[in-house]
């Protein structure tokens, strides 16, 4: 994700919660300050609608609108060379940070559930 990404979705984790303390506010004018007027305009837009500025995209869906995002914005997220705005919901999209899947054990991949009086009958007609 590239640094301006980054930023906002800091931006938004921040102006988010309550700012009580005065060094949160100090940090939420510091990551103002890092980013571009009108990026920064269309964020405040955004939040003045009661909207998030920043999505993630799962599985190529927006998940601000859950509407499909066309694949080259996906690639382009990949590279990290540009933003991207929803075409739908105009909030600015980001890839989230992936995870490595979980494998499940050995123990639990082959088995395959029985009812205990199931497992009797399939025991006598074999």
């Amino acid at each position: 994700m590239n640094e301006l990404l980054q930023n906002l979705l800091k931006l938004q984790t921040l102006e988010f919660d309550v700012i009580v303390d005065p060094e949160m506010e100090k940090e939420v004018n510091e990551l103002r300050a890092r980013i571009a007027p009108p990026i920064l305009a269309h964020y405040d837009r955004l939040l003045a609608q009661g909207k998030k500025g920043l999505a993630a995209v799962r599985n190529q869906v927006c998940t601000g609108c859950h509407i499909r995002v066309p694949r080259a914005f996906v690639l382009a997220l990949m590279h990290g060379d540009d933003i991207q705005i929803c075409e739908n919901c105009g909030r600015y999209l980001f890839l989230p940070e992936q995870t490595e899947p979980e494998i499940p054990s050995a123990r639990t991949a082959g088995k395959t559930s029985v009812k205990p009086g199931r497992r009797k009958e399939l025991l006598h007609a074999a």
